[in-house]
């Protein structure tokens, strides 16, 4: 018993991830300091009364209404995106916001107004860094919707962009071969390249391929920063797990310092990093913060979003071994027709008579949610609402129109897929050193429609 309390004063003192055997913390308000608000490990969150689990690699809803975001931001310790920040960052893009900010569908944050404040001052500040981990043939609409997003934030700050494909992570958590998420890493980068991504200002990069020098260095910096309970505290990880799970954190941490990239931005650690990403990746990127002014690097900025439903609804999980739970860009017209019209979750009533007199039920209805990413136009997207809703639109209505929004988009990047040869691949995840000239500012954007114009 003395050998544990010792532990406990021990890990205390260090102000970061509580352990299990601590005494549970109250929850943290949003905006208290952040040291005090990662006292609270995931094992703890899990045991919260909102019933809700999210996790880097669990996400589970307490109902069909879905996750209640209010709490998590809460819970997380991070910051509602207001409308002023947005309205800020159209000033100083000079460029309207993407859909999916003015909808808060990317609706928390930590440290964006620092970001912007030294962005006002030098446009070359920042960077910006997301990912994806290689476990499909193809990506599915929930996979597509933070680079839609990434490609609107390169495009409109005019800065470079780091994108990590963690096929050793899919290897670790996942039943495959080392040779299966390598290939898939490949395979994936094409989709994500066919979102329009410029070459000269992008690197795309796997873990198994690029992973040494000053990337491997920043890794055993960042790790040598947090103990295994703390650890264990942030992730959950338990005795059984095996110990490359305990290694791999920093692996996900170290792309938020630019010297882990030598051959774009050199050696030194001076300028700060943007990560768009789903807020259940934000465990991972506490500990980066708190690991950062210790290594001499800035802390890096996150814009989070909410989570993509299954087309089946928020409480199910889209999953490659059912095939009707989302709509993959591989998918063909006759496939997105028959997955919404049949599987698409509906708020709508189970007669027209009922549906005409009390409308759909907006908060559970998936056709609608899909619009509320995909669908560009505000006000048409408002009209569907009010009709759908007040029960002038029927059901069969609301899931035409998503069927032709979900076409069109697919099919442009099935052309744009078309143009991606192992070859592009290859330029994008080249380490040859890139030009400054080429990383910011106005540098030719390739159209992710035919691949020639600036569009």
């Amino acid at each position: 018993k003395l050998f544990h309390l010792l532990l406990l004063i021990s890990d205390l003192s260090k102000e970061y991830c509580s352990i299990s055997r601590a005494p549970k913390f109250k929850m943290a308000d949003a905006a208290a300091p952040e040291a005090e608000v990662a006292k609270l490990s995931i094992n703890d969150q899990q045991q919260q009364d909102d019933g809700q689990v999210v996790t880097p690699w669990e996400v589970a809803a307490e109902s069909e209404g879905g996750i209640d975001y209010g709490k998590l931001v809460k819970r997380f310790g991070c910051s509602n995106i207001d409308q002023a920040l947005v309205d800020r960052m159209e000033k100083l893009t000079g460029v309207p916001a993407h859909p999916l900010l003015r909808r808060g569908v990317f609706f928390a944050h930590r440290d964006l107004k620092a970001l912007l404040d030294a962005y006002e001052k030098d446009p070359k500040s920042f960077y910006l860094y997301t990912g994806r981990g290689p476990s499909s043939e193809s990506l599915h609409m929930g996979h597509l919707v933070p680079f839609m997003f990434t490609k609107w934030l390169q495009d409109a700050f005019k800065v470079p962009l780091v994108i990590q494909l963690t096929d050793d992570e899919k290897y670790i958590w996942k039943s495959m071969t080392l040779e299966e998420s390598t290939r898939l890493a490949f395979e994936n980068a094409k989709d994500i390249i066919a979102c329009g991504f410029n070459p000269k200002s992008t690197f795309i990069f796997s873990d198994f391929d690029y992973v040494g020098g000053q990337f491997y260095k920043n890794m055993v910096m960042i790790g040598k920063c947090v103990t295994f309970n703390q650890a264990r505290g942030c992730f959950g990880f338990e005795g059984e797990d095996p110990i490359a799970k305990i290694a791999f954190p920093p692996v996900q941490a170290a792309p938020s310092f630019p010297d882990s990239f030598p051959h774009m931005f050199g050696t030194g650690k001076k300028l700060r990093c943007l990560i768009p990403c789903a807020i259940d990746q934000d465990p991972y990127f506490r500990m980066t913060r708190d690991a950062a002014p210790r290594i001499g690097g800035h802390k890096p900025a996150l814009i989070e979003s909410r989570f993509f439903p299954s087309l089946k609804g928020e409480s199910g999980k889209m999953s490659a071994s059912d095939p009707n739970s989302a709509i993959y860009v591989t998918d063909t017209p006759k496939q997105i027709k028959n997955k919404v019209n049949k599987h698409a979750f509906s708020g709508g009533k189970q007669t027209v008579e009922e549906h005409r007199e009390h409308g759909a039920d907006l908060s559970v209805d998936v056709p609608w949610k899909y619009l509320n990413f995909f669908l560009e136009d505000d006000e048409e997207l408002k009209k569907i609402g009010e009709e759908y809703g007040s029960g002038q639109m029927l059901t069969g209505e609301i899931k035409a129109k998503l069927i032709a929004v979900l076409q069109d988009m697919i099919g442009k990047h099935q052309e744009a897929r078309k143009s991606v040869t192992d070859d592009v691949v290859k330029t994008f995840m080249s380490t040859e050193k890139r030009k400054p000239e080429d990383l910011f500012g106005d540098g030719k954007v390739i159209c992710k429609h035919c691949g020639q114009c600036a569009n």
